[in-house]
């Protein structure tokens, strides 16, 4: 690995022009976005496709409506018919989208929006009513004439800027269509049996689409998942309401072997466990995506609303309200975490519907981020109390953070860099690095030695709240090792970060073995009602 330009990223962070900030998002993470959950996207991956056989192709996954309890019915969780869903690419690094694949979703009832009705009553006073769920019977891939709601939705190419480039609609091969269609979440184990039917079901809608200028097909999916990110959510924002440090000499050694009275890795510590997520998905031939640039691309998701939204006073299925206006930029997310950790209170809202190339406004929070200086007060006398130790401070000290800069705003050289450096928030991706096969990812990504995880792309797998807690607390200011020596990046060094080769974490576990080994890889979502 070649050390980064310093000069060049030290004159971005000067400069008022260039951006910064950070990535976007996981959970609720901006006042205004909390009152709209059909269009806050809770996590975004993109990585060079692990499936066997798929080393061409690079797999996009934008997830949508946090929280979900599987028991979430009768409504269970469909998308916004009025909001514009999109996936961006910037392949040659000037922070500005080359192209968009936009998502337009619809719904329908049977019998013209009216309903599957049931005939209620006795003879002559016999009457037909229609049901209040949203099927009357089992539904498996082969007889879906018990649904009782239907959702569709559109696929677009936008190349150029996504308001006023080119688009073009991406086809369905299966129907030869422009239309495709969305799975019923797991409404339970008496509608689809048990979670091979509701697997297979819910596999005949991925499919195989043709995008406008490209030569090999790409895959689509749109439906219910298990939520892949685990995260200590609760105690995290109680002011860290743990000891954020690996409790075993190794994660789940069990050996209390680490720090003194540090957390344990435990799947108790991750309170999205019973929690599902609607994920787009889309898999797309990687000579489709880099352009003319050097094969890294940058990538994020947005949501939009009309800016505009009259409700209807004698609102019916499907006509709700009238919406008109500009489409409107309401939610963002590159890499992970940024808007929950890094961004300030009063600009949360703002970074959710800014354009990464307006990233300028938001530098002070990541060359003087706020969470290492929040982490030392609440641990620093704890910390020298408990190793009769005397450290001036826990937080890093090497200002401006060059090292944060590098990691979520310029990409490494030789890594996932762009052919041009804007600094902007995107999770950046290098396409010709191969990818690892399941079996021997590392959850630590380019910090365990794996430069095929985050922050080069992120894949379901890479544990992000742990990596994210280790730079932030100045792990790049110690060597780290690429393919398997150790490696000074030049960023900053060791005495800028008292405790950056401490393995801080939330204690709530994460790895490849979790998800699924094919597209759309993370794991069948939880059942409605319980398991089988």
């Amino acid at each position: 690995m070649h050390k980064p330009q310093l000069t060049l990223i030290t004159a971005a962070i000067l400069s008022l022009s260039m951006s910064h900030a950070t990535q976007a998002s996981s959970h609720r993470e901006a006042p205004n976005v909390t009152r709209t959950p059909t269009v806050d996207s809770t996590d975004f991956y993109a990585f060079n496709s692990y499936e066997e056989g798929r080393g061409d192709y690079v797999t996009l996954i934008a997830n949508y409506i946090p929280l979900q309890d599987a028991y979430g019915g009768p409504n269970y969780f469909a998308m916004d018919p009025a909001a514009m869903y999109a996936i961006h690419i910037d392949n040659d690094g000037d922070a500005l989208e080359d192209m968009s694949f936009t998502f337009n979703f619809s719904q329908s009832l049977p019998n013209d929006n009216a309903g599957v009705a049931l005939m209620v009553g006795p003879g002559g006073a016999q009457k037909s009513v229609g049901v209040p769920l949203k099927n009357v019977g089992s539904v498996s891939a082969g007889d879906q004439t018990n649904a009782n709601f239907t959702e569709n939705y559109t696929v677009n190419l936008v190349t150029g800027p996504m308001r006023t480039g080119t688009s073009a609609s991406v086809m369905n091969d299966t129907s030869g269509s422009a239309s495709f269609g969305k799975p019923l979440d797991y409404i339970g184990n008496k509608t689809f049996a048990n979670a091979e039917q509701y697997k297979a079901y819910a596999d005949s809608f991925v499919y195989s689409a043709t995008i406008p200028g490209c030569d090999s097909p790409a895959k689509i999916f749109v439906g219910q998942r298990k939520d892949a990110f685990t995260v200590n959510l609760g105690k995290v924002f109680d002011l860290v309401n743990f000891v954020p440090v690996e409790g075993d000499s190794a994660p789940s050694a069990g050996d209390a072997g680490g720090f003194p009275d540090g957390i344990t890795q435990s799947a108790d510590n991750d309170d999205l466990a019973g929690k599902n997520v609607t994920s787009i998905a889309i898999e797309v031939p990687k000579s489709c995506l880099t352009g003319s640039g050097n094969g890294s691309i940058g990538a994020w998701t947005t949501a939009s609303l009309p800016q505009a939204r009259i409700l209807n006073p004698n609102a019916s299925f499907d006509n709700t309200e009238v919406n008109g206006g500009a489409m409107t930029q309401v939610s963002r997310l590159g890499s992970p975490l940024v808007n929950e950790l890094v961004i300030g209170l009063a600009d949360k809202d703002t970074f959710s519907s800014a354009a990464p190339k307006d990233d300028g406004q938001f530098a002070d929070y990541v060359t003087h981020p706020t969470l290492p200086a929040l982490l030392n007060i609440l641990f620093k006398d704890a910390v020298n109390t408990t190793l009769g130790a005397e450290i001036e401070t826990l937080a890093p000290t090497n200002f401006p953070r060059t090292d944060l800069v590098t990691a979520f705003l310029t990409g490494f050289e030789g890594v996932n860099q762009l052919a041009m450096v804007t600094p902007s928030e995107m999770l950046r991706l290098n396409t010709a690095i191969e990818a690892k096969s399941a079996d021997m990812q590392s959850p630590f990504g380019v910090a365990g030695d794996d430069l095929a995880g985050f922050p080069n792309g992120r894949r379901p797998g890479d544990d992000v709240v742990d990596i994210a807690l280790r730079v932030v607390m100045g792990r790049l200011c110690y060597p780290i090792p690429v393919n398997g020596t150790d490696t000074d990046l030049g960023l900053c060094a060791p005495e800028d970060a008292s405790v950056g080769n401490v393995p801080f974490t939330d204690g709530a576990p994460n790895n490849a073995s979790m998800m699924e080994t094919s597209f759309p890889y993370l794991a069948m979502p939880l059942s409605g009602s319980g398991a089988e």
